[in-house]
């Protein structure tokens, strides 16, 4: 398999597009869900911050795979 260099110029377009998708897709849902955060003990924060860890991961992991195949595949498409 060889890859186009149109190819990882879109990949690596995608990937910068992702990173910046993810870093305000990030801000905007953290500060909406820490304004509907009714935490009243520790372990509740405890968990409630667990969870916004986890969002977190998902959101890169989803961000740093899907828009960088996008990438690939539009600059393969385009630049051949």
């Amino acid at each position: 398999m060889q890859l186009s260099l149109a190819g990882l110029l879109g990949a690596f377009a995608g990937l910068v597009i992702g990173l910046l998708n993810y870093a305000a897709i990030i801000s905007i849902a953290e500060r909406r869900l820490r304004a509907l955060d009714r935490s009243s003990s520790a372990a509740e924060r405890a968990e409630f911050e667990r969870k916004i860890v986890m969002m977190r991961k998902v959101i890169l992991a989803i961000d740093v795979v899907t828009f960088p195949l996008v990438g690939y595949w539009f600059g393969r498409t385009i630049g051949g």
